[in-house]
């Protein structure tokens, strides 16, 4: 049902997009499919003259690899692009990236995983890593590492306060993350602003799965200055329900949904100029004190996903005890003329 909305006209991506689907067949059956995806916004922020391809999956067969991103390289030649990137699912505000590293354990929520052969067949397709993504895993502890309570004490001392989101208020609390989210992200690689109608999608989906104790906005006298949104991970319901849904399937899902013990950090955004100053450490408290009113239900906590290259988030995610333990790749290759 999730992709079925994705894929429709409801979809507000599509104001500012477009995107092709092609299948391969070997013998009658199909074996491969990809999307490839022109999304005009993306180069009116970067003019990078890139396009993507994404929703990729195939057996293990490189002719057939070969012709899928063969042929989303057609359709983002048509369109004028010089690089094709991906995957995106449709873009970075989504999935995206192979999973590289980190197989043995279970992908959480709106995280991809795939075989791990897809690797080769970008490689003999000529596509070269553009990007690797990070997910960092923590065991949540009885107690905050001393360093983040005397950071966030500093941060309560500036006047900074955090409250959870008042799910009465949705539409608002949301034009409050965009506002803080298109500030904070507007430097990062691959980030494209949300509109207005993007951001209500997301609210509508995002609405369903949020805690308000761990979905938080940090204000400097009344002005928003960060943001953070953990979801637990439903992934650990849906695969009780198996794909199916029906009176027995919905019963699964009321009985483990109260058994979720792992929570993923979806959102998290700081203004440039509040940076560094303890905000981001008052948050994580403030977000640990939802958890101990939830009687200890949490075992860990994902951070994801995390550029390569930033360094201080990854810094900002060791002090708090996170260990890097998967890794993801977006390929890339030039357009041939």
């Amino acid at each position: 049902m999730e992709l079925k909305s994705q894929f429709s006209s409801k979809n507000p991506f599509f104001e500012h997009a477009e995107a092709k689907y092609f299948l391969a067949m070997k013998h009658g059956k199909i074996c491969g499919r990809i999307a490839a995806i022109a999304n005009r916004r993306h180069l009116e922020f970067h003019d990078d003259g890139a396009g993507f391809f994404g929703f990729f999956e195939s057996e293990d067969d490189k002719d057939a690899a070969q012709l899928l991103l063969d042929a989303a390289e057609g359709f983002l030649r048509e369109k004028g692009m010089k690089t094709m990137r991906g995957p995106m699912n449709f873009s970075t505000n989504e999935e995206c990236g192979f999973l590289l590293e980190g197989y043995d354990s279970d992908p959480m929520l709106m995280m991809p995983y795939n075989p791990p052969y897809y690797h080769g067949l970008m490689e003999s397709s000529g596509m070269e890593k553009s990007k690797d993504l990070y997910a960092y895993i923590h065991d949540i502890k009885d107690a905050l590492p001393e360093k983040v309570m005397r950071v966030a004490a500093i941060a309560e001392k500036r006047g900074i306060t955090v409250r959870p989101v008042d799910k009465r208020r949705f539409h608002e609390e949301m034009q409050i993350f965009k506002e803080v989210y298109n500030s904070a992200w507007e430097q990062n690689w691959g980030f494209i602003p949300l509109t207005d109608r993007e951001l209500n999608y997301l609210g509508e989906k995002l609405k369903q799965v949020i805690v308000p104790e761990f979905t938080l906005i940090a204000e400097d006298k009344g002005l928003p200055v960060g943001f953070m949104g953990f979801v637990p991970d439903f992934n650990q319901v849906l695969k009780h329900m198996n794909g199916r849904v029906n009176p027995v399937t919905i019963a699964k899902a009321f009985w483990y949904s109260r058994k979720i013990s792992d929570l993923r950090l979806l959102l998290l955004g700081i203004r440039k100029e509040y940076r560094n100053k303890g905000v981001d450490a008052l948050m994580f408290r403030k977000g640990f004190e939802g958890l101990v009113k939830k009687g200890g239900q949490y075992k860990r906590v994902e951070f994801s996903w995390i550029l390569e290259d930033n360094v201080p988030v990854q810094l900002l995610i060791e002090m708090f005890g996170g260990k890097l333990y998967k890794r993801y790749r977006i390929y890339e290759r030039k357009i041939s003329a």
